[in-house]
């Protein structure tokens, strides 16, 4: 028989959950940090109003669609009308409008202002195919087809078991290869009356429609729970996962109950060279961010009003957009254009996590709170004054750029771990000195 290889997305999205003013920052975006800086990242959505969740997961499989294959705790049995293809490019766009951003600000002319420009913070405070084992096998194993259907390019069953090891068998025996120490984490899950829900491709469908790639797949179900199984991720994972979770909420921002949510370092202002290599700059920034944490931190990224943002590292979603994501509750709330001023209902929170089975040994708890205090994962390039006027301003304003650019040699290196020594020879600042003021007969006549 030939065997399926389950992805780790399959696992890593084990997951599902199950869901029973800012000042204006007036700077020039010029940058994001994109998922696909991270290896082994996957994506979900989760919109969540009350009991009712939608979710939509985001393959991250390479490799032959044909051993594509995903496996996914659910608190029920799904009907067919639950389960939905998603548009891929309207998770980019979300993905987009929530990255970690670089924006530019330009120092004005200390003679007309006579002080600094003000260092405006972030916020307020601070700113499947069908089963070949027989109906005789499947019940002595104890495990129940309890429905299947194909949707689109994908073929799905909804199984529930017994006893963990009969459903360990019956995925094996229908060419699922099962890691090592699953059995004991699907017991946990039958324990708590879940289902599997189970996708492969439908190669005669992809090709009638003409794909290439996986779409996203869709969920939707009633639940009290307000969870993330993530630990069958770590069980079939090799070395660590990232994992994006964008939570759409009418209340307000989401936040871990049962690991440390933590707000990453933002509104720092670095270095003018960062901004060609603001990739590799947010990835080791993360990176040390996760060692501070001792590998259990589950990171804000951003946290903002759907209705609008500032700097912008993407347009708002339309309200089509969301709707497509899950917000059902803006249906009834009248028209809606695809500009700015159509979410007002809607609040997104990017959690960003880097996890294993040794830091990470739980499931995901979430909660949302009623906090609507804007945030977002900013870095600040700040542009000096370069003009010629001479005033006491533009005196002091000279002799201070040189601690300045110091600073921000040091918290670069702060947040990245770089060498503190490479950034100021970088900077050509290593051996620089403050300027040194004119003599009032060399400020007379410019020679």
């Amino acid at each position: 028989m030939r065997r399926i290889i389950v992805p780790t997305f399959t696992f890593l999205i084990g997951l599902l959950i199950w869901s029973s003013e800012a000042s204006a920052f007036c700077g020039f975006y010029v940058g994001k940090a994109d998922t696909k800086l991270f290896n082994k990242a996957s994506e979900v959505v989760i919109a969540h109003h009350d009991n009712k969740t939608v979710i939509t997961m985001a393959n991250d499989f390479k490799g032959e669609v044909k051993e594509f294959a995903m496996v996914v705790p659910v608190p029920t049995v799904l009907e067919k009308e639950q389960i939905h293809i998603g548009d891929p490019a309207v998770l980019k766009h979300l993905a987009d409008y929530s990255a970690p951003r670089l924006v530019e600000y330009f120092d004005e002319n200390p003679c007309v202002k006579y002080e600094l420009m003000e260092r405006r913070s972030m916020d307020a405070a601070k700113s499947i195919a069908p089963a070949s084992t027989s109906p005789q096998r499947t019940g002595a194993l104890g495990v129940t087809v309890e429905e299947q259907y194909t949707v689109g390019e994908y073929d799905i069953l909804i199984l529930s078991a017994k006893e963990s090891a009969g459903l360990e068998t019956w995925l094996t025996e229908n060419g699922y290869r099962i890691p090592a120490g699953a059995s004991s984490v699907l017991h946990s899950y039958l324990k708590q009356g879940m289902k599997f829900f189970v996708a492969k491709v439908n190669l005669g469908e992809q090709a009638k429609l003409g794909l290439t790639y996986l779409r996203p797949l869709q969920i939707a179900f009633e639940s009290p729970k307000f969870m993330l199984p993530i630990r069958l991720g770590t069980v079939n994972a090799d070395g660590a996962q990232e994992l994006f979770i964008y939570f759409l909420t009418k209340q307000g921002r989401v936040e871990t109950t049962n690991y440390r949510t933590v707000r990453l370092p933002e509104a720092q202002e670095i270095p003018l060279y960062v901004k060609d290599k603001f990739g590799g700059f947010y990835r080791d920034l993360f990176t040390q961010q996760v060692k501070r944490e001792s590998e259990r931190g589950v990171f804000m990224e951003y946290a903002w009003d759907m209705n609008w943002c500032d700097p912008c590292a993407a347009n708002p979603l339309s309200a089509e957009e969301l709707r497509g994501l899950g917000v059902f509750w803006r249906e009834n709330s009248g028209r809606m254009g695809k500009g700015m001023g159509q979410a007002q209902n809607v609040f997104l929170t990017r959690l960003h996590v880097r996890y294993d089975a040794l830091h990470f040994p739980e499931d995901l708890m979430f909660q949302e709170t009623s906090d609507r205090v804007s945030f977002q994962a900013r870095y600040i390039l700040r542009h000096p004054w370069t003009g010629t006027d001479e005033c006491p301003a533009a005196t002091a304003y000279r002799q201070q750029l040189h601690e300045r650019y110091e600073r921000e040699a040091q918290t670069l290196a702060t947040l990245t771990g770089w060498n503190i020594s490479d950034i100021r020879r970088t900077m050509n600042i290593e051996t620089a000195s403050a300027p040194i003021e004119k003599q009032w007969y060399q400020r007379l006549w410019a020679n």
